[in-house]
């Protein structure tokens, strides 16, 4: 039997990873859809996690998000990614997380108007960069980085960041393998407890939909795409926008 989600009317949304721009039209694309097939629900709204890093607008993204959360005709529901965890690391022990930097971690310092550190400099550049973004980021941010959720559950689906850790229960996964898994949970046969919906790994524009597993994180970064997954009682659809799209957008308006 397929998964449901019990009458709600759900959209998640893949990696976004800085790309501002894109989120933005996405979530415009989504208030349209939804608008003509709500008929009253309130839409649960839920992001996979990675909105930070490599893309260039890391601090709009987190400030959109706060402000969505505010909506009172949305449920907003944003979920921990392995980006977000390394950049708490990084707040929290610099020296000994400074691989942050390296992937992605630089470009979210930038976001926020502070010059990373020269790979290879001394300890002490790499702790007056953390300083400098504590600084200079609002304590929403931060208290909106320290609120995120490991899982969502609706109906018939679970959505998590990265995966599952098969034949261990959805209630006994660890963080670890939610916000990092791959080998063990992509090539695996299901079925799980739940669908599960997720993001973390891409191998192109397209979506990754199987029996068992929805991965809806399309490398926006990289590929300009950037996916979301509408689910409706049985009925499932992905909606993305690319940056052709947004240019156009922007032309019109």
């Amino acid at each position: 039997m397929s998964a449901t989600t019990d009458g709600e009317l759900v959209y998640a949304v893949g990696d976004v990873h800085g790309c501002y721009d894109l989120m933005k039209a996405l979530l415009a694309k989504i208030a349209a859809d939804s608008a003509a097939r709500a008929e009253g629900r309130r839409p649960i709204l839920i992001f996979l996690g990675d909105y930070v890093d490599r893309g260039p607008q890391s601090a709009k993204v987190i400030e959109a998000l706060i402000w969505l959360k505010r909506r009172p005709d949305l449920e907003v529901r944003l979920l921990k990614g392995n980006h977000e965890q390394a950049m708490l690391a990084f707040l929290d022990a610099p020296e000994a997380n400074r691989a942050w930097l390296d992937w992605g971690g630089a470009e979210t310092l930038a976001a926020y108007g502070v010059t990373p550190p020269a790979r290879g400099e001394d300890p002490l550049a790499v702790i007056q960069a953390r300083d400098a973004l504590l600084e200079r980021m609002p304590a929403s941010h931060l208290l909106l980085l320290q609120r995120l959720e490991l899982m969502v559950a609706v109906g018939g689906y679970a959505f998590v960041h990265a995966g599952v850790r098969p034949g261990a229960a959805l209630a006994q996964q660890t963080e670890q393998d939610l916000l990092w898994i791959r080998e063990g949970f992509l090539d695996a046969a299901g079925p799980h407890e739940k669908v599960i919906v997720h993001g973390h790994t891409w191998l192109d524009e397209r979506p990754q939909l199987t029996e068992h597993r929805l991965g809806i994180d399309t490398g926006a970064y990289r590929t300009g795409v950037l996916t979301a997954l509408r689910l409706d009682g049985a009925e499932r659809e992905c909606l993305q926008v690319g940056e052709a799209w947004v240019r156009s957008e922007a032309q019109r308006s």
